[in-house]
This record gives C-alpha cells, structure tokens and sequence, in this order.
C-alpha cells in the first residue's frame, strides 16, 4: 500500500540527513497517515488521510 493521502495526494519525501562532521546519507521522511472513517458523498467509507487533511476539516468524519 503507497504511503500517500487519498485526499491532498501527499506522498513521502527524501533528502539527506547531514551530520555535524558532513557525513550524509539518504532518508525518507513518510506522511503521517490516520485510517478514518470517513462520509464520503452517500457512503461510509476508511480512507487513509494526512493528519495536516483532518486538522483543516477537509475530512467529513463519519459519525
């Protein structure tokens, strides 16, 4: 499963972690992802959302 929001598409990010001594290596900084149940349009679905997507309110969570 692709570690990405059904909402907003926000996917994992890569770059370098770099030490004091400019010793680098390669990291991957991953979305911080909550499973949600979720109205979406008639029905209850799980969608797996973002957390900044459930802070802005872009979720209607089911009830």
């Amino acid at each position: 499963m692709a570690m990405k929001c059904e909402l907003c598409g926000k996917g994992p990010q890569y770059g370098n972690v770099v030490s004091h001594a400019n010793n680098t290596r390669r990291r991957r900084w991953n979305p911080n992802l909550k499973r949600v149940r979720a109205a979406v349009g008639t029905a209850t679905k799980s969608v797996r959302v973002c957390t900044a997507c459930i802070r802005a309110g872009k979720v209607k969570k089911a009830a």
